[in-house]
């Protein structure tokens, strides 16, 4: 029963349908997993197994164009391409080593090579079945194959080879593989074409079932294990939760600890500084003040603003109550009783502070509070404007708000910075002038002003005009509602800071002192270096590494030692020691470190970058006196050692060529004497040795010329040379 007019029988157009349906579904699996080499080999089988069924069905069939050799030979070649294909297919299929040999060689030789000479015999005789008597060579072959897949297997499975999984595929392969291998007997016998359909394709299907049923094993023991590794990722992950939840408990808990610890050593180092700081006011009083107290009580001052600043920002952390806003302040008294000292630091730095105080303006709040706030704001406008600048400070109502703002003319605050200048210990990148603080004033302002209801405004843009506004809007508070009594501040707020300016100037230089550039920050400090060092030696001070290479290269004589700061504006200690390292003029000049680091790493890189020593701040300035003094003492040391190896040298030098004139002057008498010549003799070869003619000797020894040869002759003849460069190589040419 043939189909659509053809010559294909129904039985392999149905095969044709099944096998193009399932090698659609195999390319859509293989696009999904295209490293599965396993899809594309049955990809190309199914592909080869579909061609095969179409010609072996449809030629030859004199309806359809070509010549009936052609569509002969075109049907058998599809019957022989195919069977070449299996040995390669089972080879890599199944892992079949054994079959390496038919898959590359096997099947050119006996199955590609039999079917050239079966068209080359057709295309002669014109007789189909003359040229099918060559097929009889591809028949043996076959059973060839089919003895080789058997040992193939054995060999593959080794000592399990009668195992279930052996057995099946020894079965399938065979029953499968079998018949492919044999279609040349089935051409060579020729049986019909519904015979051939299933016999191929039966054993194809078969073949195909057991990919498939290795296949859905295979996927299911990935499943099982993708399972089994979700559930100990599962596992791993509620573990390490856990275990990162009792962690954080543990950090927490520590944590907490030590800002316990923390707020109780603040505290606690309050009550010394609060009594050194009253006894040193006591004595102050009592005896005069002079610059050494004024240096240290301002130090305490500022130490015990620091030290109570901590204590308040860990305290409002906690959420602790810092200030009790059930009072009732001026803040108008407040401000004004404040910037009697303000003004006056500001006349001393030459600016202009200009006011705008409304009277009687009260809030609800905590006078210390209020206090803090307007000492905080101003002391920083003064702090970062520059000398001959201007501050605005501004205290007024609207409506039912107070309004209070302080601006300074400074560089201002970039827009990026605005938020995180309210975040403790947070600092601008400033120029470092020795005022830098902790970064704890303004977020103290800002918890402050958060627990009053009030709101903080920040205007500045450094880009356009410098300068910063800093506003604070309270709610204001009426008197008349209510007789609550006004209070003040506990005591008024002081200074943290000398805003005196220091005064860089180097000392006189004298040409008997060393020299010691001096680069610290920190004004006070490089204040108190400088005036301890300038008695003994030529101080030169900077504040930062840039301004000292600038130094250098402006001063006239080079330093004979370097003290230097670690953490520094612009250019670091460990930065300035790199430049120094590269710089050939100055790359010997020793470098102490001063610096409040105090890890071991920080030591290390420190002496790495070319210092000599790090000292730790504080530190005891006899101990940093004497340390310098002794390497001044060893450079001094190493130069006159230099000095006194340099000097002998020159003298072995001088003594060595002496030596040398002394020595050949020696040999060249004992060759003479060796020779036996006499005086006059040796004083003669000396002179020839020498290179005079016989003209200079005989001027030289009052002698005549004739006598000069004729010693000569008597030295030449004694040696035995024939030359004068024979003679010199026989006495020597140094004979002093």
């Amino acid at each position: 029963m043939l189909v659509f007019g053809t010559q294909m029988h129904v039985v392999t157009f149905i095969f044709v349908s099944i096998e193009t349906v399932i090698f659609f579904y195999l390319l859509i699996y293989h696009v999904a997993r295209p490293d599965d080499r396993t899809i594309y080999l049955n990809l190309i089988l199914i592909f080869l197994l579909i061609t095969y069924n179409i010609s072996g069905g449809l030629l030859p069939d004199p309806k359809l164009p070509g010549s009936y050799f052609i569509q002969e030979a075109i049907a058998y070649a599809t019957g022989f391409i195919t069977p070449c294909y299996f040995p390669y297919y089972v080879y890599k299929a199944f892992n079949l080593e054994r079959m390496k040999f038919h898959a590359f060689r096997g099947v050119h030789l006996f199955l590609l090579l039999p079917y050239l000479l079966f068209v080359l015999i057709f295309a002669i005789s014109n007789n189909l079945e003359t040229a099918k008597n060559i097929l009889l060579l591809p028949v043996l072959y076959a059973v060839w194959v089919i003895y080789s897949l058997l040992k193939a297997i054995k060999y593959k499975y080794g000592n399990n080879f009668r195992n279930r999984d052996s057995k099946e595929e020894i079965a399938v392969l065979l029953v499968s593989i079998s018949p492919w291998i044999g279609l040349p007997v089935i051409a060579y016998f020729n049986l019909s074409q519904v015979v051939e359909a299933l016999v191929c394709n039966a054993g194809f299907l078969l073949l195909f079932g057991l990919q498939v049923s290795r296949h859905v094993k295979q996927i299911r023991r990935e499943h099982e294990r993708l399972i089994d590794s979700e559930q100990r990722l599962l596992n791993w992950n509620t573990n390490l939760q856990n275990e990162v939840n009792k962690r954080t408990r543990e950090l927490e808990k520590m944590n907490e600890q030590k800002t316990n610890n923390f707020i109780n050593l603040v505290h606690e180092t309050k009550t010394p500084l609060t009594l050194v700081n009253n006894y040193l006011g006591e004595y102050i009083t009592k005896y005069g003040a002079v610059e050494e107290l004024d240096i240290i009580k301002g130090g305490i001052n500022k130490l015990t603003k620091d030290v109570t600043s901590l204590f308040d920002i860990e305290r409002f952390k906690k959420g602790f109550e810092v200030y009790s806003h059930n009072q009732v302040s001026d803040f108008s008294e407040i401000l004004k009783e404040s910037l009697v000292l303000f003004e006056y630091y500001c006349q001393k730095q030459t600016i202009v502070c200009k006011k705008e105080i409304e009277e009687n303006i009260f809030i609800k709040a905590d006078p210390n509070a209020i206090d803090r706030i307007v000492n905080n704001l101003i002391e920083n406008a003064l702090k970062f404007s520059t000398r001959e600048g201007n501050i605005f400070i501004t205290l007024k109502t609207n409506k039912d708000k107070i309004l209070f703002s302080v601006k300074d003319t400074g560089m201002g605050i970039p827009r990026e910075f605005q938020k995180k200048i309210f975040e403790p210990y947070y600092q601008v990148n400033h120029k470092k002038t020795g005022l830098q603080g902790m970064g704890l004033g303004l977020p103290i302002v800002k918890k402050v002003v958060d627990g009053l209801g009030g709101q903080i405004q920040i205007e500045s843009h450094p880009e356009k005009a410098p300068g910063t506004k800093i506003s604070i809007i309270f709610k204001r508070y009426k008197l008349e509602e209510n007789k609550v009594p006004v209070v003040n501040p506990d005591q008024a707020q002081t200074l943290s800071y000398n805003f005196e300016p220091f005064d860089m100037t180097d000392t006189e230089y004298h040409p008997g002192k060393p020299s010691i550039l001096l680069i610290e920050d920190n004004q006070s400090m490089l204040k108190f270096l400088s005036k301890k060092f300038r008695d003994k030696y030529n101080a030169f001070c900077t504040l930062n590494g840039a301004e000292a290479l600038k130094k250098l290269h402006e001063l006239t004589v080079i330093p004979d030692l370097i003290l230097s700061d670690i953490m520094m504006d612009k250019m670091d200690g460990f930065a300035f020691a790199k430049a120094i390292a590269e710089q050939e003029a100055y790359n010997h000049i020793p470098i102490i470190f001063l610096s409040a680091k105090s890890t071991p790493s920080d030591k290390l890189k420190g002496l790495r970058s070319g210092a000599i020593d790090l000292i730790q701040k504080p530190f005891s300035f006899e101990v940093l006196s004497q340390k310098i003094e002794t390497v001044l003492e060893n450079i001094r040391k190493q130069k006159r050692a230099l000095l006194n190896s340099s000097i002998s040298h020159l003298k072995s030098l001088d003594n060595s060529e002496t030596d040398q004139v002394d020595s050949a002057s020696s040999r060249f008498d004992q060759t003479c004497n060796m020779y036996r010549f006499t005086n006059r003799e040796k004083e003669i070869a000396r002179s020839i040795v020498k290179g005079h003619t016989y003209k200079m000797i005989g001027e030289t020894l009052f002698i005549s010329e004739k006598t000069v040869a004729k010693h000569s002759e008597n030295i030449f003849r004694k040696i035995g040379a024939t030359n004068k460069v024979d003679l010199v190589n026989k006495l020597g040419r140094n004979p002093g």
